[in-house]
């Protein structure tokens, strides 16, 4: 993809997809959504921005912890929200879990996707595995 705008009202779909399997695609998949945000015409504002990586940063971490280790992300613009992919090949569907507030068990990611995001949504594979995704509202 080149680092060229892209018109978030355009018939063409504005779409980035990065892969991974280790917690270095963590990193990877943030850098993605902060360059995918960069290139959307009219941009987003920076609140959402930010609210993009983290919603990234989060499905990506809970697919590489409890998904079976390996993702796949997808992010794609319409002319109102952006759609948040992530592919895993675990069968385990996320769940709410009280979050562990000495640092240790996690728990706080799912519950703040849910309430950062429009909408959520799990969609089992045909093959195996899921696809989490998030809607993120302008």
């Amino acid at each position: 993809m080149s680092g060229t705008a892209v018109s978030r009202t355009s018939a063409l779909p504005v779409s980035t997809v990065v892969q991974g399997e280790s917690a270095a695609g963590i990193g990877e998949a943030r850098q993605a959504a902060r360059a995918f945000a960069d290139r959307l015409t009219p941009a987003p504002d920076p609140d959402m921005a930010n609210t993009l990586v983290l919603v990234v940063s989060e499905l990506v971490t809970n697919a590489l912890r409890h998904g079976g280790g390996t993702f796949r992300l997808r992010l794609n613009a319409r002319p109102d929200a952006i759609e948040v992919a992530v592919d895993d090949t675990s069968p385990q569907l996320p769940r709410m879990r009280t979050p562990d507030l000495t640092g240790t068990g996690g728990g706080f990611g799912w519950p703040m996707v849910n309430r950062l995001a429009s909408t959520t949504a799990i969609t089992r594979q045909a093959g195996g595995g899921k696809t989490v995704t998030a809607c993120l509202l302008y």
